[in-house]
């Protein structure tokens, strides 16, 4: 059967096969933290993990608590774990100049030694503002848990508060062995990454020349697929790669979109679409394919900060973020009317919502941490697996998972049900009008 047309580059890509019964799909932020802990206390061999960020906060403690516990209970055991350099030796926006979470690394390596535990940095450009390591997945011994999550209180439901997010648990040696590869060959062999957990040595004038050579390595490198084909099943997975302008990855959106016959599901914390996927939105919806967009509610957004707290300027983000989608949503009033275009809005109570991911005509999705705007296209090193399900063998777990997407959003039926600029805290009128006078905004589109 075939699905794509014979000219497009996505019928191209080394997968890999997959018997259905590896692919499981977990709920909630907490059976995501529950998941990884127990596969960390389980592991043999390799714990290998990829996350924007690990946070020095009680969530992330019990991550790094459980991965110097199974290091120290298994000194065979390989462990290591990438985050971004920038963002780690950093602190928090908003709470002024602080040492970041790599002074902690450095702090607990040194009361408690494992060799067998490494973290490192990396940084895909020589400043945070211009790119940002963004590869998410974990790969513990031969069981791959991706998520768009990163490791604090919030992504680890921690505490009252849990950001929501896609995860998948996908048990595959040959995707595991993939992913890891990447991580030991085109990562931690690089001279630019550098070990978070120990003193760094290198000054900033050698770091930055060999960080501009590791991203022209980046944008050459991609996943080491050899096609692996059981002929059990149809069902297919294809890890993909990519940083900057026309990357491979940002081709395989597009294209994804473009393939689309019947329908098309997107999710995206951020309101946020590059130019070229709101016209293979557009393209879709002449063709009168069904699109439905599932976006967080702006209070929902992680930059959201309530009325009654000290407002900072990047609180006004999430606010940016509407007036886009009520944008889009005006111009696309009789899509919407005419049940071609759903727009569904994601709030619980005070969580917040990070999903991100294509479903398209029920036999491709994308699972992927990449927020689907102007900076993931252009900025960012992120990556996906693409899941290609021919005989829907996926399709119940699958439909799960959407239903639990949808179960706390509210349908927009009409662009006026959001706000628009004058109905916004005073101090966001006064950032978003100065935004857009000095025309700032676009900037803020993308770069943030």
């Amino acid at each position: 059967m075939l699905f794509f047309p014979p000219t497009d580059p996505l019928r191209s890509l080394p997968g890999i096969t997959l018997h259905p019964d590896a692919v499981s799909i977990l709920h909630s932020a907490a059976d995501y933290r529950e998941q990884l802990l127990a596969l960390i206390r389980q592991a043999r061999h390799r714990i290998h993990l990829c996350a924007l960020y690990l946070q020095e906060d009680e969530g992330g403690k019990l991550i790094l608590d459980a991965l110097y516990a199974a290091a120290a209970a298994n000194p065979a055991l390989d462990i290591r774990v990438f985050v971004d350099a920038h963002r780690a030796r950093r602190g928090l926006i908003g709470h002024g100049k602080q040492e970041g979470n790599a002074g902690w690394y450095r702090q607990r390596a040194q009361a408690q030694p494992q060799d067998n535990l490494a973290i490192y940095g990396v940084p895909v450009q020589t400043r945070e503002l211009f790119g940002v390591m963004h590869l998410k997945g974990y790969v513990i011994d031969d069981t791959v848990l991706y998520s768009g999550a990163s490791l604090n209180n919030v992504y680890l439901h921690v505490g009252d508060k849990y950001r929501f997010d896609r995860y998948h648990l996908i048990n595959s040696a040959p995707l595991a062995n993939v992913l890891s590869g990447y991580m030991l060959d085109t990562l931690a062999a690089n001279p630019a990454v550098m070990r978070l957990d120990q003193a760094i040595t290198q000054d900033k004038a050698s770091q930055n020349r060999a960080t501009r050579q590791l991203r022209k390595t980046l944008a050459q490198s991609r996943y080491p697929v050899v096609p692996h084909n059981t002929g059990t099943t149809g069902l297919q997975i294809f890890p993909i790669c990519g940083v900057g302008k026309n990357n491979p990855f940002n081709k395989v959106l597009e294209n994804l979109l473009y393939s689309a016959k019947q329908q098309i599901s997107i999710c995206t914390p951020y309101f946020n679409l590059p130019r070229p996927l709101l016209k293979a939105i557009d393209k879709a919806l002449a063709r009168q394919v069904k699109v439905e967009i599932i976006i967080g509610d702006k209070t929902a957004n992680d930059f959201y900060i309530p009325p009654s707290e000290p407002f900072k300027v990047i609180g006004g983000l999430p606010y940016l973020y509407e007036m886009n989608l009520r944008r889009f949503a005006k111009q696309h009033q009789a899509a919407i009317q005419a049940g071609l275009l759903t727009v569904r809005l994601w709030r619980h109570n005070d969580n917040s919502y990070h999903l991100k991911g294509l479903w398209i005509d029920q036999h491709l999705q994308l699972i992927t941490g990449n927020n689907l705007n102007p900076r993931a296209f252009r900025l960012d090193l992120e990556n996906g697996l693409l899941l290609h399900d021919p005989l829907g063998q996926l399709a119940a777990i699958t439909a799960e998972e959407l239903s639990n997407i949808r179960q706390h959003t509210q349908v927009v039926s009409h662009y006026q049900q959001l706000e628009k600029l004058q109905h916004y805290p005073e101090k966001v009128r006064k950032l978003l009008s100065r935004l857009n006078r000095f025309r700032l905004d676009k900037l803020f589109h993308r770069l943030l």
